[in-house]
């Protein structure tokens, strides 16, 4: 008889997990509009796929097991190590928990959460302010939350990569950048001149690394006095966004087009 203790079919691990990092990403990101939930919906689809065959149903480790029976006589491609594909296919030995991938996606992981929660608190206080995020996180990029989720989702594919989670990724991350767009049309109808320059000097998704913020901000990056009639703020839907600063909920009809990301 075998004591050891079987590799998946742990679905309370499946729920444990799944919840666990959905209610730590849910209290730094805090979806408040339909475009917020809908982005991180689709983030916390991602989180579910992964832990379902990290500890439930091996989808990936069943595909590829012919494959992996004959490349590698001796692996056992159930066991829960095997899961660990990287470390498969590297040739590594030893702990897949400590080798250098997934101890790089740990910090990856770490990383995207702490950004999460910097983006929150600068465009919290930017709306309570009535003003454009454009300090901290937002100093570098225009959309920090949606990278913090791209570098959640990097850091468990270094992890552990799955077939649902590789065609979930490139997905997620196209759906960010057209959520993306939207929310510039909208910031743009809000504070005009001001986000234009903004967007003009800072990237959408990838830092520069380029210490200081953007020329001429610092002095007018309070929404329009007068601009009442055009857009409405704070929104009624209760909240900002989850990438760009604090907009307005109606589109002027002269907006004909937004920085792309």
């Amino acid at each position: 008889m075998s004591n050891e203790t079987p590799a998946y079919g742990l679905w309370p691990l499946v729920v444990i997990n799944a919840a666990v990092f959905i209610i730590f990403a849910f209290s730094f990101a805090r979806p408040r509009t339909g475009r917020d939930w809908r982005s991180f919906g689709a983030f916390s689809a991602f989180l579910v796929a992964l832990f379902t065959e990290m500890y439930g149903f091996p989808l990936t480790i069943y595909l590829l097991s012919g494959w992996l029976g004959s490349r590698y006589p001796g692996l056992d491609p159930f066991s829960h190590n095997a899961g660990h594909l990287w470390e498969t296919l590297l040739g590594w030995e030893g702990d897949p928990h400590l080798n250098p991938l997934h101890l790089l996606s740990n910090v990856v992981i770490g990383g995207g959460f702490i950004l999460l929660a910097a983006a929150w608190r600068v465009l919290y206080e930017a709306q309570r302010s009535h003003r454009l995020a454009t300090t901290g996180p937002y100093a570098q990029v225009r959309h920090p939350q949606y990278l913090g989720f791209a570098l959640i989702m990097i850091g468990f594919l270094l992890q552990w990569p799955t077939v649902l989670t590789l065609i979930m990724f490139p997905v997620l991350m196209t759906m960010y950048v057209r959520l993306a767009r939207r929310e510039e049309v909208e910031v743009l109808a809000a504070f005009g001149e001001v986000y234009a320059r903004y967007a003009a000097a800072t990237p959408a998704l990838l830092p520069r690394f380029r210490g200081g913020r953007p020329k001429g901000l610092a002095a007018t990056q309070r929404r329009p006095e007068g601009d009442h009639d055009r857009t409405s703020w704070p929104p009624d839907d209760g909240g900002p966004p989850g990438g760009a600063g604090a907009v307005g909920r109606e589109q002027p009809e002269d907006v004909k087009e937004v920085v792309r990301p």
